[in-house]
């Protein structure tokens, strides 16, 4: 029996009671006097997360969640699945099972997300189809080719449909569409978006009836934009993290959302509706909400202000309290695909073909980049980083076969010396490496090579890394342990001049070509807005 002041997410109240508790259900309630002064709320669940941006596989990711109040997720699996397609989908699902947490899976919808780069493997329409049979995919993860369906592809149609046939929702992601184009593509019958960035965006598609995710992740956060649209459409608005890495997923996950709306004088019930009754009842999800008949996922907090958690309860399970996880690691096997050589020096030069390129500008919290069009440095006839003007070549290397390295610039990574690098490079997951030098550019991609995944730093004095090796995405060790890792990474490359807040999340991305303006691909610069190569000289 658990007992305090009960928060009625549904019936949109707060009374004093009493749980009862039975294999995992609650099988009465008693609106009584308990005296306890703790509140008894349902679990938070994350609306939409890439459970392989936390660089851990989904039970270690179970392990560190937990202890925040996270009893669930909607998963899009598809980072895994660009590296080996439909197998990638049933690891994340069968390792998930293993620990006492309520993952739900997504079928992957745009795998590769473009034609433009290469990925480790293809989902079609019919094996969409295949996977909208499986009873553990909950829905039709982000369609991310919004061009497709403006342009009623067949395939993107197919895949769709095979979603509403088995009466399964279709998430969306549409990053500026504005207007008519957005009506067209949520009438297709999409009905979630995260990837809004602007209130006014997120008002033209809640007319229209989409729901909206606020997201605020690693990279992306779009939190203080969107939060006052929940004073209008209160049942329209859930929260995500979408992309959260190791180390602050240790440090708090949807619980901080919660904390942060309330502070901003929204009404704690309202607030915790958006985290968790509108995910569970927009994906039908099987989590509780505090009712007679559910499963008993409870987690107990000090007040509806800071929401510190006591205790997490999955199935009335207790999985984490005062601040540790109860869940004990699993072992699992690692599955891969790598087939790339150690690249030379030579590979990545650029030589002058003009004076102006044309340059990705990052932006601290946010995964649009603006296209510029500036100055090259050019020694001896070659384009180089420049440091001066923080204008760093950025360089991107095909995993699954020997190719030729795909160079490009980028501005705003502030490194003043070294290189980073990576095999999590959204969403085909190439090897993806930033620097001042060339030398330690290749360095640092040679060392992922080598490492069959991960992400890395060279400087002068070390040249580091953290090992992935399950798809380059993720480790099968302890989450802590991982999260220390790469949180010690994370500083040593703000130590070289970065003054991003997420160095590494924010490389992630700058390969993602379906988010404008440019990005870099295996196979060249590409600019999302016309959706074709360009050349780094203007």
């Amino acid at each position: 029996m658990l007992s305090g002041n009960i928060v009625d997410v549904v019936g949109k109240r707060i009374y004093q009671g009493e749980l009862y508790l039975e294999d995992g259900i609650i099988t009465d309630i008693k609106e009584v006097e308990t005296g306890n002064r703790h509140y008894l709320i349902p679990g938070f669940v994350d609306a939409h997360i890439h459970i392989e941006s936390s660089m851990l596989i989904p039970s270690e990711f179970a392990r560190l969640a937990v202890v925040h109040g996270t009893v669930g997720t909607v998963s899009d699996p598809h980072e895994i699945a660009n590296v080996v397609g439909i197998e990638g989908v049933r690891y994340m699902i069968d390792n998930g099972k293993k620990v006492p947490f309520k993952f739900n899976f997504g079928a992957p919808s745009c795998v590769p997300a473009t034609d433009f780069e290469t990925a480790g493997a293809a989902i079609d329409a019919a094996q969409i189809a295949e996977l909208m049979s499986w009873d553990d995919i909950k829905y039709l993860s982000e369609m991310m080719n919004f061009p497709g369906v403006l342009a009623k592809d067949e395939q993107v149609m197919l895949k769709i449909k095979a979603a509403q046939d088995a009466g399964k929702v279709v998430d969306g992601h549409a990053p500026g569409l504005r207007g008519d184009d957005a009506r067209k593509y949520i009438e297709a019958g999409i009905s979630t978006d995260h990837e809004c960035f602007t209130k006014e965006e997120a008002q033209d598609k809640l007319k229209y009836g989409m729901k909206i995710i606020i997201r605020e992740g690693s990279a992306a956060k779009n939190f203080e934009a969107l939060i006052e649209l929940m004073e209008d459409y209160p049942d329209m608005i859930m929260f995500c993290s979408d992309d959260k890495h190791p180390n602050e997923l240790a440090i708090g996950h949807i619980n901080l959302l919660a904390q942060r709306a309330v502070a901003k004088g929204f009404d704690p019930i309202t607030v915790l509706r958006s985290c968790s009754y509108n995910p569970v009842k927009h994906y039908s999800l099987d989590i509780g909400l505090l009712q007679k008949g559910d499963p008993a996922d409870v987690v107990i907090v000090d007040d509806l202000k800071e929401f510190k958690v006591r205790q997490t309860f999955i199935n009335g399970l207790l999985v984490a309290s005062e601040g540790k996880t109860l869940i004990e690691s699993v072992s699992e096997e690692i599955i891969n695909q790598f087939a790339c050589a150690p690249i030379e020096v030579e590979d990545i030069v650029v030589k002058a073909d003009g004076e102006k390129i044309r340059v990705i500008e990052a932006f601290d919290g946010q995964l649009i980049t603006n296209a510029c069009e500036l100055s090259a440095k050019n020694v001896d006839g070659k384009i180089v980083s420049d440091t001066e003007n923080d204008i760093l070549k950025m360089v991107v290397v095909n995993r699954y076969n020997k190719s030729e390295p795909a160079v490009a610039f980028v501005k705003n990574f502030g490194l003043k010396r070294g290189a980073i690098g990576s095999t999590v490079a959204h969403d085909c997951h190439n090897i993806i490496a930033v620097g001042v030098d060339d030398k330690d550019i290749v360095s640092a991609i040679n060392i992922l090579v080598q490492s069959q995944g991960g992400v890395s730093l060279v400087s002068e004095s070390e040249q580091s890394v953290l090992e992935l090796p399950v798809g380059g995405l993720m480790s099968n060790l302890d989450g802590y342990k991982i999260a220390g890792e790469y949180a010690l990474l994370d500083k040593k490359s703000k130590e070289l001049g970065s003054e991003l807040s997420a160095p590494y999340m924010t490389l992630s991305f700058m390969a993602l070509l379906v988010i404008p303006k440019l990005k870099l691909s295996d196979r060249g610069l590409f600019d999302g807005e016309t959706f074709k190569f360009t050349s780094v000289f203007v």
